[in-house]
């Protein structure tokens, strides 16, 4: 295994006895040791999470007073610009109407499953936009928005979720991942793409998403410690939508949050409503400027909710109450920002006329998509398993296509046969 020549300096100090001075410890390198000279606060203060939640909207689409954002020195965040917020509204509206074409879908027969991220839409969104064009996203299966917003073709991006054998789209095109349906394997890839850039001199910063039910797993510690041993460019970011599947977060993780599980790893963590996209926004893309300036990884908590079932397949009444959910349908990104942008005179009625048939667009081209016919070639089978066949599938590709030849001959030969 290669060793980061990030370590020469502290290994230097350490083979000759030297203690860390105060705000100068040899551990902290790059944008981090800058940040805890800049604010004169300790490496702990830097990288345990503000004592509240980054909160820059309230529930109701007020900007809230800077003094009650939850910032603190170490801890502080610009508001994004006005295109940046009129294009995540954009994406939100888009979002939402994905999410709710694709459960009708379901329902139609037209899709086999689909996890909705119905009430998640503005994770999703930050996620995709606080990217550049050369940086990778990892996402989890129920973050199909994500996907799309980042510029991948809709129907393609659906395609998973049909019941093809494959993803539906090249991940290399738009450098996000495939959807990974095993949980937490996706932070593992996302650590490899992101050592691999290191490496190479690349400039880019590699998002891995998560939710709650993922920091229970062997492949987060793994994945976490590995990007902060290494001292790579990778944002963890844990969308806490409060239950994995059925086991709320009570029963997975007794931690003040998940987000002072960074500190342990020696990288920054942060907490932020996950329902509020302005804070998303300013968090997230702060933390891509840090990755990028060669901070190491961050680790982000963002606090939604999932408003609908795991899938389709899930009975959500058997471990929440409607009035649970009904708590949070309050704190709706959607109408919040609606709110927001309409006070600031961002919105009007034609800019929401226009976004609605975006949308609405969007929509009609999932179910056309969605309705065609897909061709089926039996020989796929055998074509992607390996790059040069085994003997044995070349032996069961050669049986396969001399059972379909005689059946298509057997068939061809009926139709000919002449009526008594």
């Amino acid at each position: 295994m290669t060793i980061s020549a990030d370590h020469t300096a502290r290994d230097q100090a350490a083979q000759a006895g030297q203690a860390p001075e105060h705000g100068q410890d040899l551990h902290l390198e790059g944008a981090v040791a800058e940040a805890v000279r800049k604010f004169g606060i300790t490496a702990e203060d830097y990288m345990l999470p503000a004592r509240h939640q980054i909160q820059m909207v309230d529930q109701d689409g007020n900007l809230k007073p800077h003094s009650e954002q939850g910032t603190e020195p170490g801890h502080e965040y610009p508001l994004p610009s006005d295109e940046e917020l009129i294009a995540a509204y954009e994406q939100l509206v888009v979002g939402r109407r994905v999410n709710d074409q694709n459960s009708a879908l379901v329902r139609q027969g037209r899709m086999a499953v689909y996890p909705s991220s119905h009430g998640q839409e503005a994770c999703q969104v930050a996620a995709a936009l606080c990217l550049s064009d050369g940086d990778w996203m990892f996402p989890t299966y129920r973050d199909s928005v994500a996907v799309m917003a980042r510029g991948v073709d809709l129907v393609q991006a659906m395609t998973l979720f049909r019941g093809d054998w494959h993803s539906g789209y090249n991940p290399a095109e738009h450098k996000v991942g495939i959807q990974c349906t095993p949980l937490t394997t996706q932070l593992l890839h996302a650590v490899g793409v992101a050592h691999a850039a290191k490496l190479r001199g690349e400039d880019t910063v590699v998002l891995a998403m998560c939710g709650d039910g993922a920091t229970s797993e062997g492949d987060f510690h793994e994945a976490l410690n590995f990007a902060a041993v290494f001292h790579l460019p990778v944002i963890f970011f844990v969308q806490n939508n409060q239950y994995a599947i059925s086991v709320p977060l009570a029963h997975q993780s007794v931690a003040p949050s998940l987000a002072h599980k960074a500190v342990g790893y020696g990288m920054a963590g942060e907490r932020v409503d996950g329902n509020d996209v302005v804070a998303l926004l300013a968090v997230l893309d702060r933390a891509v400027k840090l990755a990028r300036q060669g901070s190491g990884p961050l680790l982000v908590e963002a606090h939604t909710y999932r408003m609908q079932a795991h899938t389709n397949a899930d009975d959500a009444t058997r471990y929440r109450q409607d009035s649970e959910v009904a708590q949070w349908v309050a704190r709706d990104p959607l109408s919040r920002m609606k709110k927001y942008l309409t006070d600031k005179g961002l919105l009007d009625d034609d800019g929401e006329s226009r976004i609605a048939e975006k949308a609405e667009a969007v929509a009609t081209q999932l179910r056309n998509g969605l309705s065609e016919d897909v061709p089926v070639d039996p020989q796929d089978l055998f074509k992607y398993v390996f790059s040069v066949p085994t003997p044995q599938l070349s032996e069961q590709s050669a049986l396969l296509s001399d059972e379909l030849a005689r059946d298509a001959g057997a068939g061809a030969s009926s139709e000919t046969e002449a009526p008594e």
